[in-house]
This record gives C-alpha cells, structure tokens and sequence, in this order.
C-alpha cells in the first residue's frame, strides 16, 4: 500500500485521538450484551456524521443502544414513536400564539436533540417520514419563516420491525438512500441472553458513564476525512459500486437478471467514509480493503433493487452483494 508522506505523524494522532472509542465500548458493555455489531455501526455512523436504520423484532435492545450512546457522549436525546396520527408539527415544532405579547412564538419539537430515536418509522406516513428525512439532510427545519438550525452533533437512529406490514408506509427508495447504514439485528446467542437475564434481575441496572463529550466527536469527524485512503482503495470502491449497476463488466453476468437497479452515488460516498471511521474505530491513519468489506453490507444492502426474479428465487442483497466482494479483485 502506498504510504502518504506524513502516515507516521497522522498515525500518532489518530492513535491518540481515537483512545476514546474504546472507553465508549466498555460502558456500552456494561449496558448492552452482545451486539457487537449494532455497537459498531452505532459508533461508525457517529463518525461518519451519518444516520443508520435498525431493521429487527422488537426486544433486540434498539432503544436502549442509542439511548446509552447519548448518555455516554453525554448529549440530549429524543424518543419519537411513529404511529399513523402523528403530524409533522409533532414532529419538528409548530408557531403557538401568545395572547400576552400578541405574537406568534415558535415551540421547537422533540427533533432538536442531538441523538433522536425515531421508532418504527415505517408506521407514519408520508409527510411524517419527509419532515423527518428533510431535517436528517438539511440539519435545519423551517416552522413558519424562520430556519432553525439542528444541534450538532446530529444523529438519527430509525427502527423498522420487518415482521408486520399491516398499517405501514414503507419508505419509498429515494428516501432510505438517505441513511448511511442500514443495520439487521439479530437475537443474541445463548450465553448472552443468561447474562440478559442477570442483569434485569439484578437489584440495579447498570449505569453507563459519560465518558466523551459532543465537541470530541465533532473533532473525530474531521480527523476521520483526513484518513489516508490510496488510490487503490478508491478504485476498489468504485468497482464494488459499478459492479452493482454493471455486473456483466464484472463477470457477473447472472445477477443482471437479479438486479433492478444499482447503488447511487451516495453509496461510494458512505462507503469511502465508513471505511475511514472504520479505520479510525481501529485506531489506524490509513484505510485497508478489510474496512471496505467490513462496512459494505450495511451501505449497500438498502440501496441496490432487486427483480421480482430475485425475489421469487429468495435471494437478498446480501447475497448479491457477497457475490460481488467475492468476485471484485481486492488490492
């Protein structure tokens, strides 16, 4: 791999700067059993300055992931349950008229939080789901004539439960491109769900120490674009995201018929910027193909549409997407 001239100097720096991450996964430990993964993309996304959808049956700790996170980065948190009543104004705010000084005053909504829970999102509809994805991409929201700028850092974690699609909006795919990661949570194993039990019988429930504040991950972010990520790296990037839209160039001519249509740009992007977080979480100044790997399931999964062929064969983008990486050469 290609070394930039200054790797040893950024390599300090990261070393020194990222310390943090580890202290974030031992007090999620001390909440959260299991998981590992869910932790990670969690963390990732957090990096990235990024939002991530949970899909996954109720139980599997969503909420009480995100809501440890915020504690421990020690940031203001919000917990929106989407149902089929809710408006947008309960959403993001409204104009309230005050009778006393004769004007209209604006109350700010549950979404001027830095981490926002948004529960079950596919069960608002429309205008719901837009005012939410509009301030995930502006980070700002507009109630009346004024423009109210989002907290910083700005995180937003939406859950969809894949087992009912009775009474739901399922988001249209212009929309879930909008989230950098999505994210299947699984049941824990075994071993991990004794330890789950033990500790809601126990006497007290653990209690995560705030152990970062928002202005060191603002910070990370930065450091996180300044990851070195070679040429080579790019291009083997560029071929898992063409090979999504072109497989035939790639030898891949039997997902053509599987593949309705490929991943966006916003995919290259959130795949060359997970792979820096990624790096980052390890505590490195320069990004390997093993971090590409490692982040592509969960930018691509949402983001490549399959062919009712596909579907009525089973096959999942996941199985697509490991067709690709075992097929793109790996620098």
């Amino acid at each position: 791999m290609e070394q930039a001239p200054d790797i040893v100097m950024m390599t300090e720096k990261i070393k020194q700067e990222s310390a943090f991450i580890d202290l974030i996964k031992l007090e999620m430990g001390k909440v959260i059993i299991g998981q590992k993964h869910l932790i990670d993309n969690l963390i990732i996304a957090l990096l990235a300055d990024g939002h991530i959808l949970l899909e996954g049956v109720p139980g599997l700790a969503k909420t009480l992931s995100i809501k440890t996170l915020a504690q421990i980065v020690n940031v203001s948190f919000s917990r929106i349950q989407f149902t089929p009543d809710l408006l947008p104004a309960d959403l993001i705010g409204t104009l309230i008229y005050s009778q006393k000084k004769e004007e209209f005053t604006v109350k700010l909504g549950p979404i001027f939080a830095n981490f926002i829970l948004a529960d079950e999102i596919n069960r608002s509809p429309a205008k719901v789901q837009s005012a939410l994805l509009e301030a995930m991409q502006e980070r700002q929201v507009t109630i009346g004539d004024k423009t109210n700028k989002l907290p910083e850092p700005f995180l937003v974690m939406a859950t969809q439960n894949p087992l009912e699609q009775e009474g739901t909006y399922p988001l249209p795919e212009a929309q879930i491109d909008r989230f950098m990661l999505k994210v299947l949570v699984d049941y824990p194993k075994r071993e991990e769900e004794r330890q789950i039990i033990r500790i809601n019988l126990a006497q007290q429930f653990p209690k995560p120490n705030a152990v970062v504040n928002g202005e060191q991950i603002l910070n990370a972010r930065k450091l996180v674009k300044d990851i070195h990520l070679s040429d080579k790296i790019e291009n083997y990037i560029l071929d898992i995201v063409f090979a999504t839209r072109y497989p035939e160039s790639y030898n891949l001519e039997k997902l053509k018929a599987l593949i309705r249509y490929g991943a966006s740009p916003r995919a290259s992007i959130y795949l060359a910027l997970a792979s820096k977080a990624k790096a980052f979480m390890e505590h490195r100044a320069f990004v390997l193909p093993d971090d590409v790997k490692s982040v592509a399931f969960e930018v691509l999964r949402h983001r490549i549409g399959l062919t009712y062929e596909a579907e009525a064969e089973n096959i999942s983008s996941d199985d697509i997407i490991t067709e690709i990486l075992n097929n793109v050469e790996v620098p």
